[in-house]
C-alpha cells in the first residue's frame, strides 16, 4: 500500500466526480476501484469522516485525514414551510451564502440547486437578479448542497429516496457556470454518488444557445428553458439574454437538443404576469411559437418580493391561459406556488453575498448582438 503523498493544500473530495477521483487514487499509488468506495460512503451514506469508511484500510483512512478533506458549507438557515417545502441558506467558505430549496410531493421530492452566487442575468421579474452576481460555484459547492439536503432529510438512495429529483432551478443561470455544474450533475447520476437518472436531472437555462448544444453531447439530462414571452420585443425586456439569442436561435437549439426522441420534451417556464404576458393574445402567440416543438409549458404564478413592479396574474387569467394551451394540444401544467411563505419560491431565491461590491461586471451575454 503506498500512502498519499501529500499536496500543498487538502483536496476537497467533493470536487471529484468518479472519473476524477478514480485518478487522484491512481496517483497516491492506490486501485482506482477505491474511488467507488469513497464515494458511496460520502454521497450513498452521508459519511464525512475517513475513520469511519471500514472498509479501508487504516494506511489509507490515515492518508485521507492528512490529505483529502470534505468540505461542507455552514447552515445559517434551515427553514421549514407550513406546505411542507423545507429551504436552506448556506454560507460557504469564503463568506457568501447561497439558497437550496426541497419540494415534496406525492410520490417525489425535488431538490432545487443553485449554481452561482447571485445571477448576472438580470432578469426582470426575478428576486435574484436584483442581488447582482459575485462568483460561479465550485464543483464542490454545488454538490455540496445535496449533500447536506440528503443529509438533513435521511435520504439514502439504496433504501430511503427522499430526493427523487433535482432540478438546476436554484440561484444563477447554471450553462454560465458550464464545467463545474457538469462536473457535479455527473456525480448526481453516478450509481455511487446519488443515483439519478438522466430524466430525473433538469437543468434550467434561459438560453445560452451554444451551451445547449454542448449539453446534448457531454451530460444529456432534461432541459428546461425560461421563455416567459411568445415574441423576441417583450422577450427582450423580460430576459435580456433574448437580444443575443433570439428565441427563433434558441427554439432551434431546443428541437435539436431532443432530436428524433419521440418521448422527450423540452419543458418551457412561463411566469404568468399581470397585463404583461398573459391576455388571450400571448397564448396564442405561444402556440404558433410553439408548433413543431416537442414542449410541454410549465406555467408559473408570479411570486412577489420587495419592491417589484409585476403583479400576479388573476386565477381567471390563469385558467385562461391554460385553457388555450390545452385545447391547442400542449401539455400544459400550472405550477403549484410553494414555499412561499419562507421566500423558497421560484423567483424569489435570494441569498447574502460577503462583499457587494466585487461583483463581477455584468456579462457580455446579457449585451445586444453585433453583425459584421
Amino acid at each position: 500500500m503506498h500512502p498519499l503523498l501529500p499536496t500543498a493544500q487538502k483536496t476537497n473530495l467533493l470536487d471529484l466526480n468518479r472519473q476524477e477521483l478514480e485518478a487522484f487514487f491512481i496517483a497516491q499509488g492506490e486501485k482506482g476501484f477505491r474511488a467507488a468506495q469513497v464515494m458511496k460512503w460520502i454521497h450513498g451514506r452521508c459519511v464525512v469522516d475517513f475513520d469511519a469508511m471500514t472498509d479501508l484500510g487504516k494506511g489509507l483512512r490515515a492518508g485521507l485525514r492528512d490529505y483529502a478533506e470534505i468540505r461542507l458549507p455552514e447552515i445559517v438557515a434551515d427553514q421549514c414551510s407550513e406546505d411542507g417545502s423545507r429551504k436552506w441558506l448556506l454560507r460557504l467558505a469564503d463568506g457568501n451564502c447561497i439558497e437550496t430549496v426541497f419540494i415534496p410531493e406525492a410520490g417525489r421530492g425535488t431538490l432545487c440547486v443553485s449554481s452561482q452566487v447571485g445571477c448576472m442575468l438580470n432578469c426582470s421579474f426575478c428576486s435574484t437578479a436584483r442581488q447582482g452576481f459575485n462568483r460561479n460555484l465550485g464543483t464542490g459547492e454545488i454538490i455540496a448542497q445535496v449533500w447536506q439536503a440528503a443529509n438533513a432529510l435521511g435520504n439514502r438512495p439504496d433504501d430511503t429516496r427522499r430526493i427523487s429529483n433535482v432540478v438546476m432551478m436554484g440561484m444563477g443561470e447554471p450553462l454560465l457556470n458550464y464545467d463545474n455544474v457538469i462536473r457535479a450533475m455527473r456525480v448526481m447520476l453516478d450509481d455511487f454518488g446519488y443515483g439519478l437518472s438522466k430524466r430525473r436531472v433538469t437543468l434550467s437555462t434561459a438560453g445560452i444557445v451554444p451551451a445547449i448544444r454542448r449539453l446534448r453531447q457531454d451530460c444529456d439530462v432534461s432541459l428546461a428553458v425560461s421563455l416567459h414571452a411568445p415574441d423576441d420585443q417583450l422577450r427582450n425586456e423580460l430576459v435580456p439574454l433574448n437580444r443575443k439569442y433570439p428565441i427563433g436561435e434558441l427554439l432551434a437549439a431546443c428541437r435539436d437538443y431532443v432530436g428524433d426522441d419521440s418521448r422527450r420534451r423540452v419543458t418551457f417556464e412561463y411566469v404568468l404576469l399581470s397585463g404583461i404576458n398573459d391576455s388571450d393574445a400571448h397564448a396564442r402567440r405561444l402556440v404558433r411559437l410553439l408548433e413543431g416543438v416537442p414542449a410541454k409549458i410549465n406555467l408559473i404564478p408570479f411570486n412577489p418580493f420587495p419592491d417589484t413592479q409585476y403583479r400576479c396574474s388573476p386565477p381567471a387569467t390563469m385558467e385562461r391561459f391554460f385553457a388555450l394551451l390545452n385545447r391547442a394540444g400542449i401539455v400544459t401544467i400550472t405550477r403549484k406556488t410553494r414555499g412561499d411563505d419562507i421566500d423558497a419560491a421560484c423567483g424569489q431565491l435570494a441569498g447574502r453575498f460577503q462583499d457587494r461590491t466585487q461583483r463581477r461586471a455584468r456579462s457580455m451575454a446579457t449585451q445586444p448582438r453585433t453583425h459584421a
